[in-house]
C-alpha cells in the first residue's frame, strides 16, 4: 500500500492524529539530521516489534524520542497495530522489506511533522 494513502487513513483517526512532534524532538531531528533518525526506527523495529514481543502493546515509549512518537502516530508502535493498520499478522517475524516499509512510512510522517 501507498505511504500517503496510509498517512491519510491515520490522519482520520482521531487517536493517531493527536501525535505531533514537539519542538524538542524537531530540534533533536535538527541535530542528528533524518538518516541517524532513519537508523533509529529501524533499529526499534528490529529489536522492539519485529518478533512478537511477550509486552506487546507496552514496548514503546509515548515520548523522549521522536521515533516513538512516530510509531504512534502511523500504528507501528506494537504488533496489535500493525497487525490492525498494516495487515502483517502479530504472529509473522517482520521481513526486512516490511520493516524497510514501515521505517519509510514513520520517516514520512516525520518529514511531514517538520516542514
Amino acid at each position: 500500500m501507498n505511504h500517503n494513502l496510509i498517512l491519510s487513513k491515520l490522519k482520520k483517526s482521531r487517536f493517531r492524529s493527536s501525535f505531533h512532534l514537539s519542538e524538542k524532538d524537531k530540534n533533536y531531528i535538527k541535530e542528528k539530521g533524518i538518516d541517524t533518525i532513519r537508523e533509529h526506527a529501524k533499529d526499534f523495529l528490529e529489536k522492539r516489534i519485529k518478533i512478537m514481543p511477550i509486552n506487546d502493546g507496552k514496548q514503546t515509549p509515548w515520548k523522549n524520542h521522536p521515533v516513538f512518537v512516530a510509531q504512534h502516530a502511523t500504528a507501528t508502535c506494537c504488533r496489535g497495530c500493525i497487525q490492525k493498520w498494516h495487515k502483517i499478522p502479530k504472529n509473522k517475524i517482520l521481513s526486512e522489506q516490511e520493516i524497510n516499509f514501515l521505517v519509510d512510512l514513520i520517516i514520512n510522517w516525520i518529514n511531514s511533522e517538520i516542514v
